[in-house]
């Protein structure tokens, strides 16, 4: 049957729209994009690390599933949590749901987000949680990860919205001969990082944050809103003379369950 122009024009729209609906509700949210970045300085004794953030993990679905098949079928070293996982106390037995899908012998290391204090999670009973599960939270602390051939310093902030972020804190006594890497929920706070660790005389290897969900809904690349905490970063590579700092776009959402030009992000870094 021939359209006429008003039946055509009418068809597109609909079209459009109800691409934008499926994708806005279901690809965007339900389909993880997997990025690789390679940052180390050699060609051998690699540290596979895998960086998840903003989880808001509500319930185990199809695609919490695919994420802890990928995780196992990749092996990392390690697994880095900067924070958000969950944003109520009912939702710990849902983030442990989780943390049982991934492989036990895997270590994780967590940070907190602004979530979980604005949520009032219990945090002995989130520490317990992933202490069951080879985890371990930092809050302004550091420790040594340790591979069978490498030694990496991991520090872990304090969320910058809801928290007491102290990057001087973390840092005391870690051996600056060593790579280091930051997990730091807020992106705003890098600019903190980078003056102390001049004063310090460390170098950040690598900052990791979340907490922007890249913008979750955008229009031709420019966020509609981006949550305090966040400053000028949306997401990827900021990188300057002192540190280099990725932001991802996480995987879950908060405020409304919808994506749009900012599909959930999962990150494998070789480090």
């Amino acid at each position: 049957m021939k359209l006429n122009r008003r039946q055509f024009v009418l068809k597109l729209v609909l079209g459009s729209i109800s691409f934008v609906i499926l994708d806005s509700f279901w690809l965007e949210t339900n389909f993880i994009e997997w990025t690789e970045h390679d940052i180390s300085e050699s060609e051998s004794n690699k540290i596979k690390a895998i960086h998840l953030t903003d989880l808001h993990l509500r319930g185990i679905k199809s695609v919490h599933k695919s994420i802890a098949d990928r995780i196992n079928k990749e092996r990392p070293d390690v697994i880095f949590f900067t924070g958000d996982s969950i944003e109520r106390n009912k939702n710990l037995t849902v983030l442990e749901d989780f943390l049982s899908l991934l492989n036990a012998h895997i270590p994780k290391i967590a940070i907190l987000g602004n979530k979980e204090y604005s949520g009032r999670i219990d945090l002995q009973q989130l520490k317990s949680t992933y202490g069951r599960y080879n985890g371990k939270i930092l809050v302004n602390e550091s420790l040594i990860f340790e591979t069978e051939d490498r030694k990496i310093n991991i520090l872990g902030i304090d969320d910058f919205v809801c928290g007491y972020p102290d990057f001087t804190k973390s840092a005391q006594n870690i051996d600056s001969s060593l790579t280091t890497v930051i997990l730091n929920h807020c992106p705003i706070y890098r600019e903190e990082i980078d003056q102390i660790s001049t004063s310090l005389n460390i170098k950040p290897n690598l900052i990791l944050s979340g907490h922007t969900h890249g913008g979750q809904i955008t229009f031709f690349g420019k966020p509609f809103f981006t949550p305090f905490g966040s400053g000028n970063y949306v997401k990827g590579w900021y990188n300057n003379e002192i540190s280099k700092m990725y932001v991802s776009k996480g995987v879950g959402t908060t405020i409304y369950p919808i994506r749009f030009g900012a599909r959930a992000e999962a990150s494998i870094f070789y480090i």
